[in-house]
């Protein structure tokens, strides 16, 4: 492709995924659903304009780690660690069962895979794409509502966080056990051993900023070096222990997350994230995204994918609120609090695109199961909240 096309691209896809954006805003749906039928509209799927590219791929896997690293950046890590066992049993409940479900699922069309066959790792990435939760959207719904500090929102903002933490380790072991040239131990010792120096080097980078923040703060150089530790540790992580760069990504968000000059940081990576690497990386999704496979069985399973995924959420979250001391209405509100799907979802299927584990016409149940449980959640959280307030319950 000559440059002169690439820039032709980048106009067509920056202009398209900001009109959409601004559009899908106005109907109180996330941005990253407009920008995701930009590529949709585009691309090969409607108007063709623009066909996925070396040059585009590559703007939009730079794109997802920045986009991890705010991740991992806008996390409390104070937070995390103080919400104790309450959160992080949620959380795994969050996983586990649209995991078991997802993969159930998959098998339940395409016939019982035995353990470690092709159909097998299909079923069980089919099910972590449903484990992730949206952060985002679920803060911006408990915002609105006004309840973000009350103890239900509290616990659904921890355990969502932990959600997509266990999530991306999930990511990192369904991807390391399809390489044919790993073993279960291996990916295990080179899971384990990446998050030891992860902690160990994290602590002592830790410490590095501390002394640049105290010296240079509100300064540039800042986010710049900032940015350089993200894709130095992003390569680290898939380069010598076999990790999803995504991984090294959010883990150095989180090694940056409690610095006094955290925000700082965060607003200039979402320039470069929100104006260029972020639109570039939704639309390539919507690029990629194909019809051509598309059938009754196809349509079927899509339509059974967003059931399940919002229905195990539900279920498995609310359920284990409500063994932790829950009343009933709160365990439901924990349970759709945590049905949100967003970005992490998309970033996981690119990954299993990635490693052969799924083709493009699986994008389009993602796709459905980020809008529906974009617009459905507020709406729910909405209901059950009047209920109590018209029953005059005090949230805690």
């Amino acid at each position: 492709m000559e440059t002169i096309d690439i820039l032709r691209d980048l106009a067509i896809i920056l202009l398209f995924a900001k009109c959409l954006g601004i559009l899908a805003r106005k109907f109180k749906a996330p941005q990253v659903v407009g920008q995701i039928l930009a590529g949709l509209l585009v691309g090969p799927c409607v108007f063709g304009w623009i066909s996925q590219s070396d040059f585009i791929t590559q703007m939009a896997e730079v794109g997802v780690i920045i986009l991890m690293f705010s991740v991992g950046l806008e996390s409390d890590l104070k937070e995390l660690l103080k919400t104790g066992p309450i959160a992080f049993l949620i959380a795994c409940a969050g996983v586990l069962t649209p995991l078991i479900a997802g993969a159930l699922l998959y098998m339940g069309f395409y016939g019982v895979a035995p353990w470690g066959s092709e159909n097998f790792y299909k079923a069980v990435f089919i099910g972590t794409i449903m484990t992730a939760t949206s952060v985002s959207i679920t803060v911006a719904s408990l915002q609105e509502l006004g309840k973000i500090k009350s103890k239900v929102g509290t616990t659904i903002v921890s355990a969502a966080i932990i959600d997509d933490v266990i999530g991306i380790i999930v990511l990192t072991f369904v991807v390391g056990f399809k390489n044919p040239d790993s073993n279960s131990g291996m990916v295990v010792l080179k899971t384990i051993a990446f998050f030891a120096v992860a902690i160990v080097g994290g602590f002592l980078i830790y410490r590095i900023f501390l002394t640049l923040d105290k010296r240079y703060p509100h300064t540039r150089r800042i986010p710049i070096v900032s940015v350089a530790f993200c894709f130095g540790l992003s390569y680290i992580a898939e380069r010598y222990f076999g990790i999803a760069d995504i991984t090294g990504a959010y883990v150095a968000g989180l090694v940056l997350c409690s610095l006094s000059d955290n925000e700082y940081i965060e607003r200039k990576i979402d320039v470069s994230s929100y104006m260029f690497f972020g639109p570039i990386f939704f639309a390539s999704i919507g690029l990629k995204t194909s019809f051509d496979s598309i059938n009754g069985k196809m349509i079927a399973f899509c339509i059974c994918f967003v059931i399940v995924a919002l229905l195990s959420k539900v279920i498995g979250c609310g359920l284990v609120s409500r063994v932790c001391k829950y009343n009933v209405a709160d365990s439901l509100k924990i349970g759709v609090g945590m049905m949100t799907r967003g970005e992490v979802a998309l970033i996981v299927a690119q990954k299993g695109l990635a490693a052969g584990m799924l083709t493009a016409d699986y994008f389009t149940a993602v796709i459905l199961l980020i809008i529906v449980s974009s617009i459905l959640t507020p709406i729910i959280l909405k209901v059950l909240y009047s209920r109590d307030d018209k029953k005059g319950i005090v949230q805690a």
